[in-house]
């Protein structure tokens, strides 16, 4: 019978989709008991990929990503959701529709995870409303798309500014760890 093992730590990352006039320091606030301050952040870039957040938050809509600086167990990605949506909540514009949207996700040393409220083939259910979904993988140095793999995320900021991400967490975790 093989040993059940804690998991090893990984860092929280968040997807920030939102509307020019909001800034998106507003919301991240609400992370930090959980998961501290911000220690890296991507540029702001236009989000040109789809059209699907036009109706509920307008047109014209900025991409940023940003890292959390506290270690956590990856078990922790169903709460992050919750409070991102929480989050989100807070901030509507005057019909209804949110000013940002955040998805959270974690970073290993081997892959990138998303969590979603929605189901699908490559989606796995981890409990109350929540799924994972690999993203990207860690390949020949370097994280790589997968076939299902959102458009915005395969462009080279995004693989760069993971990259980077996983430099950060592979220093914090020591040098001891087996690539």
């Amino acid at each position: 019978m093989a040993e059940i093992k804690e998991p090893q730590k990984v860092l929280a990352f968040a997807g920030l989709i939102f509307v020019k006039e909001f800034n998106p320091e507003l919301a991240l606030e609400g992370f930090k008991e959980l998961l501290g301050s911000v220690i890296k952040k991507s540029d702001v870039i236009p989000f040109i990929h789809t059209t699907y957040y036009n109706k509920e938050m307008g047109e014209n809509l900025f991409r940023q990503w940003v890292l959390f600086e506290k270690f956590i167990n990856p078990d922790l990605l169903i709460d992050l959701k919750h409070r991102a949506n929480e989050i989100e909540s807070k901030f509507l514009n005057e019909n209804g529709g949110r000013k940002i949207n955040i998805d959270p996700g974690l970073i290993s040393l081997s892959n990138l995870v998303l969590a979603s409220t929605k189901n699908y083939a490559h989606r796995i259910y981890l409990g109350k409303g929540i799924y994972a979904e690999i993203t990207l993988i860690y390949k020949n140095q370097q994280f790589r798309p997968l076939e299902w793999t959102y458009p915005d995320y395969r462009e080279e900021i995004a693989l760069k500014f993971f990259d980077e991400c996983r430099v950060i967490l592979k220093r914090m975790l020591g040098s001891q760890m087996v690539e």
